[in-house]
């Protein structure tokens, strides 16, 4: 991640933290401000990459996620529990000497260190890990962070109703309905994955003809652009054909 260097545009920068993204950040621990919200506010935001010096083979936060080093750069990975890599970003100098005492604060703006995580195939940002809000940005995000579009997530509404945005429950159901025995396939939200993919399917498929179906669903959710780009992760989940 040599690509994260300190600018001139940051000379004057006193490690404080913005004061708007602070209040995103509060607003989104109490349930009243969308993530959606938090991610276009940082896009318009300087944070703070830690380097390391020195690190053990094996270090794991409070929160699950394990520390890794890069031993080139000295720049930080965390590993999510579900094994995907995660940059740690900082909205301030006090909020990383919380997390660890010994970085040192590298000041970036959020695109670039988007598009270097992307570059390192890591898959997410992580907020101010030791608080004092922490927030995961999800992949979809970090992609559009650093190609500096606006993001969009798959899920839209509020807290008493959270559905599936129109355009990606569309391409759910073009991407399934060419394959052969599935007769109805829907989107919404998911119980283990962001979104579920609810396939109806004709009746009396052995176990090796389930299998085929499935794989081949797979692989057009897969080669959609849309669901790519705007979907973080998919179960599958087999209803009723009625």
């Amino acid at each position: 991640m040599k690509s994260i260097q300190p600018t001139s545009a940051f000379a004057d920068d006193d490690g404080s933290a913005d004061l708007e993204l602070t209040a995103l950040l509060a607003g989104h621990a109490e349930g009243r401000t969308p993530l959606r919200a938090v991610v276009a506010r940082l896009a318009q935001t300087r944070v703070l990459v830690p380097v390391l010096a020195e690190l053990g083979a094996e270090e794991t936060t409070a929160d699950g996620l394990q520390v890794d080093k890069e031993a080139s750069t000295g720049i930080v990975a965390l590993e999510s529990p579900d094994g995907r890599r995660a940059l740690p970003v900082f909205t301030s100098v006090a909020s990383m000497t919380a997390w660890r005492a010994d970085a040192r604060p590298v000041p970036v703006d959020v695109p670039r260190a988007a598009l270097s995580a992307v570059n390192e195939d890591w898959s997410l940002l992580v907020v101010d890990p030791a608080g004092p809000v922490t927030v995961l940005v999800p992949r979809p995000a970090v992609w559009a962070l650093a190609q500096g579009k606006e993001w969009r997530p798959a899920l839209v509404g509020g807290p008493d109703e959270i559905t599936v945005d129109p355009e990606v429950a569309s391409a759910v159901a073009i991407a399934a309905a060419p394959v052969q025995h599935v007769v109805r396939a829907h989107a919404e939200p998911g119980r283990k994955a962001e979104v579920a993919v609810v396939l109806a399917l004709d009746p009396g498929l052995d176990r090796p003809g389930l299998d085929a179906v499935l794989a081949q669903v797979n692989s057009r959710l897969g080669a959609s652009d849309v669901i790519s780009e705007r979907v973080d992760s998919l179960e599958l989940r087999i209803g009723a054909a009625r």
